[in-house]
Order: structure tokens, then sequence, then C-alpha cells
């Protein structure tokens, strides 16, 4: 407790000082977090409360689909930026409704949303990356995995699905592979959403309790919830061996979904506003077509 304690009096000692969303949140390259030790309720960045968070999303909202836009309207002049927004965590951590909260902003025409479940035969018949790479984003697009290729590192390692000499090679085939997305134009945004133990307790009862929410429901949901611990170190690997100076993880506390949103929304803003992306000029003689309309 005394060490959840620090951790958030120094978030919120940083954040008075201008220190970015990403930058609290970031896994240093080389090193990773124990897990048990990262406050699933802490807020770092010290954002303004439930009530005023919710409302600092729909603003950040507003200003990530001007960006979105901007990049949609470079890409038509032949800008290759794209970002990737991955989105991993145990089930009920958040994925869908941060889909919906954060991402749900966006214009449809220039995001690319895709939710990977278990591989299908003819997935399997392929390297473990080649069902992720049909789904990248196109230049000038905003893509979302939620789940994604570190499944084969988190699953597949966790229900020993391959053997571990599979699974070992992977984390650096990983590495390379976001490599060469970044070289070609895209940048990664990777958030783990890390949920309490209790917590997710509450919101699987809570789906029981709903019969709308049955669908959501999965016995799976339990088997996976026996293997927590191996889930965690599973995790704990895969921040440490793939949060990379090019391709860097993010841990998102997540117990408390106003702050999810309010986490990765500002995450992607700050991505997008590094990015800057412009409107390309118009090729166009301005007086011509202004004479062509008022003739018309």
């Amino acid at each position: 407790m005394a060490e959840r304690a620090r951790v958030s009096r120094r978030s919120r000692a940083e954040a008075a000082g201008g220190v970015r969303v990403g930058e609290l949140l970031r896994v240093p390259p080389g090193s990773g977090p124990r897990l048990a030790d990262v406050d699933t309720r802490a807020t770092p960045g010290d954002p303004p409360g439930k009530r005023r968070a919710r409302a600092a999303v729909a603003a950040v909202g507003e200003r990530l689909a001007e960006l979105q836009e901007r990049l949609y309207a470079a890409s038509t002049a032949g800008d290759r930026r794209r970002v990737l927004l991955v989105l991993q965590g145990m089930d009920t951590s958040g994925k869908g409704g941060t889909v919906k909260h954060v991402v749900g902003r966006f214009n449809p025409a220039g995001c690319r949303i895709r939710s990977f479940k278990a591989p299908t035969d003819e997935e399997l018949r392929h390297p473990f990356l080649w069902r992720v790479e049909r789904a990248l984003p196109a230049p000038g697009e905003i893509g979302v995995f939620d789940r994604s290729h570190y499944e084969d590192v988190l699953a597949a390692r966790v229900r020993g699905l391959v053997p571990e000499d599979v699974w070992q090679a992977r984390y650096e085939l990983i590495n390379d592979w976001e490599r060469q997305l970044v070289e070609d134009g895209v940048t990664l945004v990777k958030v783990f959403l890390h949920l309490g133990y209790e917590e997710q307790r509450e919101r699987l009862l809570a789906r029981l309790d709903r019969p709308d929410k049955h669908w959501k429901f999965s016995e799976g949901d339990l088997d996976d919830r026996v293997l927590w611990p191996e889930y965690q170190r599973a995790y704990e690997v895969a921040l440490r061996r793939c949060s990379t100076p090019w391709a860097p993880w993010y841990l998102v506390p997540a117990d408390r979904k106003w702050y999810r949103d309010w986490a990765v929304a500002h995450l992607l803003h700050e991505t997008l506003s590094d990015l800057d992306p412009r409107y390309p000029p118009g090729d166009l003689d301005l007086d011509r077509a202004r004479a062509r309309l008022s003739a018309d």
C-alpha cells in the first residue's frame, strides 16, 4: 500500500510540472513493472475527477476528430503516416468501452477497427503475424486492435498452445516487425489496460446480473481467471521485452473507467498532435472555379 501511495503522489507532482500523460504511463524500454505493485485504481496525471474528466474526454474528442481529418486529408497528397492503437488487457478491462467512448468519436471513413478472437483454421496455416498484417490501417487511417498479435505471447504462452521455444522467439519477431511498421509510417500506441482482480470479479458478476450483458459472458472468462497469476506474469514479460524506443507500451490503470477513457484520449491526442498532419494545398484555380459557379 505504501508503494501505491508513493506512485500516486509522484504522478500528481509530475503532472503539476507539466509532464505529458504519455510520459507518466510509458513503460521504459528494457524494464517493466511488477504488476502487483501498480495500483489499478490510480489516476496518474491527476485528472479533475470523474465528472470533469468525462467532459474533458468530450472536448479532446473534438480535437481528435479534427486531427483525424487532417491525417486522412494528408494521405491524399502522398503522406503515408497512420496510427495504430493496440488495446490489450484481461477480460472486462474495458477494451470495447475504450473503443466506444474514445475512438467512437472518429469519422468511420478514416478508422479501421479489428477485434481479434481465437485464430481460424485458415489463420493457423500462416505465420502468426499474417492475420494482423491484413488488418493494418492504410495511410491516413487510424487503426484499432482490440487484442492483437500479443495474444501469441500471452494466451499462447499461458494456455500452452505452442511449445515454449516457439513463443519465446516471438518477442523479437514482434519487435522487428513493429520497427518495420514504424519505418513505413505507422505510429504505434500500445496500451495495456491494467485491471484489478477484485474489480474483474465485480464486472463479471454485473454481467451475470444483466440479461442484456449475458451475450458478453463466456465460461472461457472464468477459465482465464483461474490462470490470473500466469497471465500477469506473461504481461510483465511482454511489457518488458516489447516496450521499445520505436513502439513503447503504456500502462493505464483501468479500474476507474472514466480515468481509462481520459488517459487513452490524451495519449491519442498527444500522438496526433506530435504528428501534426496538415491539409494539403489545393491544386485549383479558385477564381476560375468561382466564376464557373457564378455563371451556372
